[in-house]
């Protein structure tokens, strides 16, 4: 029988899978990268021979599904590099939050029915971290796409509502994110590398753990939970 890793020789062996995933990550690309540019010669070559419509569309979709591939690739490098926070004391959760919610719902991209993608709701008192404010905002920005699809893809009515809270326990104070999507799923898309969207939840989840935090999905919605400073 294989004798049990310690901890810190665990953590030595995920660390250097990790290297070896983004290396190998990066391999990939470079291959994606050499069918690209046939793909993208043979079309330039269609097109100046005015073959069919369709042929072209094809050669089309061809270089978009390379391109999509090689996106989910960068997302599957950025999870398997280390991360280095630079948190900031008593920096304002909500201020952030509300920032990724302006974004969303100025992005024409997301569908906004009455205007608003998201409405947020939140408690009076401010909610104050130590955390990576860009890492943050860009995973609260992933996590809030992502909701807004799952929240569509249920109902067609409405915004997606976000409420912000916190909670104590003990010695323990959290702020607490929840985005409503309406969905009871068990799947977790936090934790898992099913297609692009997942693969940024994923990343956007280590980004939340990095801060002591945690990425869940349960009960109808997706929640993350950040240590607050006292």
């Amino acid at each position: 029988m294989k004798p049990l890793l310690s901890e810190s020789e665990d953590d030595h062996a995920l660390q250097a899978l990790g290297r070896a995933s983004v290396q190998i990550v990066h391999d990939l690309k470079n291959q994606l990268n050499g069918f690209k540019l046939y793909a993208t010669f043979l079309r330039n070559r269609l097109e100046k021979g005015e073959r069919p419509a369709d042929e072209v569309e094809t050669i089309g979709k061809l270089i978009a599904g390379i391109d999509r591939t090689a996106a989910d690739l960068s997302l599957l490098a950025d999870f398997g590099r280390p991360l280095e926070l630079r948190k900031q004391g008593a920096t304002d959760i909500e201020r952030i939050l509300r920032g990724v919610v302006a974004n969303v719902n100025a992005d024409a991209s997301v569908p906004a029915p009455e205007g608003q993608a998201i409405i947020i709701e939140t408690e009076a008192a401010p909610l104050l971290a130590e955390v990576d404010a860009a890492l943050l905002a860009e995973s609260l920005m992933s996590i809030s796409l992502g909701a807004v699809k799952l929240f569509k893809a249920r109902t067609k009515e409405g915004p997606l509502r976000v409420h912000l809270c916190s909670e104590a326990s003990g010695e323990h104070h959290d702020g607490i994110i929840d985005w409503h999507v309406l969905d009871s799923v068990d799947h977790d898309p936090f934790h898992s590398f099913a297609g692009t969207d997942e693969i940024r939840l994923a990343v956007a989840a280590k980004v939340i753990e990095a801060h002591g935090g945690s990425a869940e999905r349960s009960n109808g919605f997706l929640r993350v939970r950040l240590p607050l400073v006292k």
